[in-house]
Formats: C-alpha cells, sequence, structure tokens
C-alpha cells in the first residue's frame, strides 16, 4: 500500500469516447429527471450529503483535498453524471464515509466539470477512486467494487495514513499554523510563475518546505520550477548536438532529457537517463540516476511513465 497498487478495471467506463459520453450525459439527465426516485439535482438515488461527502471543483480542490489531507485521508471519487458504474459506486462510497464519521472524508470530483483534475489524475476511465494522505496519492482502484472489497482497501488506506502519522485528531496549534500558510505559499508561487519570476517562486516553495517538511504539493511544485529554471538557460540545438556526440556523457544527456520533460516528452526523457545508467558505471551512473529521480518527484506517483520508469530503473540497479 505505500505505492499505488495496480488499478482494478472491473466495471471501468472509457473516457476516450467524449462524443458519446456527452451523448449518454444528455441522455442520463433527461432520465434523470422523470426519474421518481431521483433527487432535485439529479443525483443517484441514496446519495447521501454531510460534512463528509462534499464535491470538489478545480478552484476548491488545493483547500478541500490537497490541504486538508494533511490531517484527515481524503478519498477521491472521479465520477460522471452519464457513467452507469459510476451510480453503483457513489452511493456505497457515500455511505461508508457517513458511516466513518470523520475518519476520512468523501470528495466527489464531477470529471465533466473538471477536466483538468480528471488530467491531473490521469482518469483514463472511471469510476476512479483515489486516496490522498498528506498530500500525496497513496493508493487507487478503478470500477464499482464490491462493498466489502472497498471496506477492505479502506482499512489498508487508513492503516497507511496511521503509518504516516496522518489522524483525524486535530494538529498542534504550530503545525496547524504552518500548514494553514502552505496554500497561501501555493498561490504566491502561481503567481509568480505566471509573472516569470521563476527565482521568486522558487524562494516562495522553498520556504513552505522549511515550514511543511515533505509537503508532496510544494516539493512537486519545486521540481517544477528548478526544471524550468534550468530549461531557461538551455540552447535547445547545442544541447542536441553535445548530446548526440557524447552519449554517455551525464550532464550532456540530463540537459536534453530537461528539455524533453518540459516539451512533455516524458518518456523520452526516462528513457535517455535510463539508457545512461545502462551504459556507465560509478560518478556518471550515480549521477543519471538522482536527476531520474528528481524528475519523478514532478509526477503524481501512480504515473504510468514514473511507475514503468521506477521498474525499469530497480531492474539496472538490481
Amino acid at each position: 500500500m505505500q505505492q499505488p497498487r495496480d488499478f482494478s478495471l472491473y466495471g471501468a467506463v472509457d473516457l476516450g469516447a467524449r462524443q458519446a459520453a456527452a451523448q449518454r450525459k444528455a441522455q442520463a439527465a433527461r432520465a434523470a429527471a422523470s426519474a421518481p426516485d431521483a433527487g432535485e439535482d439529479g443525483a443517484p438515488a441514496g446519495a447521501e450529503a454531510s460534512a463528509f461527502v462534499f464535491d470538489v471543483t478545480e478552484q476548491t480542490f488545493n483547500a478541500d483535498v490537497a490541504q486538508r489531507s494533511r490531517t484527515t485521508p481524503v478519498i477521491i471519487d472521479l465520477w460522471a453524471e452519464w457513467c452507469g458504474p459510476c451510480k453503483q459506486l457513489s452511493p456505497v462510497l457515500e455511505k461508508l464515509a457517513n458511516e466513518a464519521n470523520g475518519a476520512w472524508v468523501l470528495a466527489k470530483i464531477d470529471v465533466d466539470a473538471n477536466p483538468r483534475l480528471a488530467q491531473a489524475f490521469q482518469a483514463q476511465s472511471i469510476p476512479m477512486v483515489v486516496a490522498i494522505i498528506g498530500g500525496q496519492m497513496a493508493d487507487a482502484f478503478l470500477g464499482a467494487m464490491p462493498e466489502a472489497q472497498i471496506r477492505q482497501w479502506l482499512d489498508q488506506v487508513l492503516s497507511v495514513a496511521d503509518q504516516l502519522g496522518v489522524s483525524t485528531g486535530a494538529p498542534g496549534q504550530s503545525a496547524e499554523s504552518a500548514a494553514d500558510e502552505v496554500p497561501a505559499a501555493y498561490r504566491e508561487a502561481r503567481e509568480a510563475m505566471e509573472e516569470g519570476d521563476l527565482d521568486n517562486a522558487a524562494a516562495i516553495l522553498e520556504k513552505a518546505l522549511s515550514d511543511v517538511p515533505g509537503d508532496a504539493v510544494a516539493k512537486s511544485w519545486l521540481t517544477q520550477v528548478n526544471l524550468m529554471r534550468r530549461v531557461s538557460g538551455y540552447d535547445p540545438a547545442s544541447a542536441s548536438r553535445d548530446a548526440a556526440r557524447r552519449p554517455d556523457d551525464p550532464e550532456a544527456q540530463i540537459r536534453v532529457a530537461d528539455i524533453e520533460i518540459a516539451s512533455g516528452r516524458i518518456e523520452e526523457a526516462f528513457d535517455r537517463l535510463l539508457g545512461v545508467i545502462k551504459r556507465t558505471s560509478g560518478d556518471a551512473r550515480n549521477q543519471a540516476r538522482v536527476h531520474l529521480i528528481e524528475l519523478f518527484e514532478i509526477f503524481p506517483p501512480g504515473d504510468p511513465a514514473v511507475k514503468a520508469a521506477r521498474s525499469r530503473l530497480a531492474t539496472l540497479l538490481f
């Protein structure tokens, strides 16, 4: 459970067929409006609203999920109105959240209304359920699992939360105050990045990490900012020629890997550094390994490209 498990595809719905999805959504809305057992808002019958079940948007995600997960495990339900399996799973999750009485909370994300969040979680299919602990993705599954299996999964999630010191108990005043400042740091860092002031963004995130060590979001953002700072000083053409001439030079390959990550060619960057690790030894190999692991921090732990690269790295090293 320390690393995300492989997702179960039971009951999953393909998100790729967007036109069909739109049609299903319209049909579902019409059906919900005329169904006698549907709520006024068209929500699936049996849905329970409470303090432990709430909707999340792109605007509220940092406060309601990333921040809250530092003191309480947050279970995310990625769903859509047109998704049949979602209507089977969501009421079960809501029931279990209310039974838990605050031991964990359920954050519901409509993937149609919040496409950037769906993309951030790499939601290729739904329903998708994700456990967030301490600002990090701890585990996830796809599909409408039976209630008994969901209870077992939740028990494992809560066990991990206990190991990480995340519980429903109120944090100490100093920890609480520091944690309250982190969302403000996110906003300030984002504003600095949008203004192109990468040095200031880095300083803000470094301060956030000193106040709340191990904060996953701040660490990921700082890694991204440092990547942008490095890439801004590169000449892509020169870096490419240098890497071609010196395939086993870690510094030359790292520069091109940075450029590839910044341009979205993630697998190419990972393959490049894994190649250096495979072909070299000693300091050169270690330099490429350390940089590759640093690049992993940009992405969620369950990112498929990261998982594949980690597996290959383990094979090369051990």
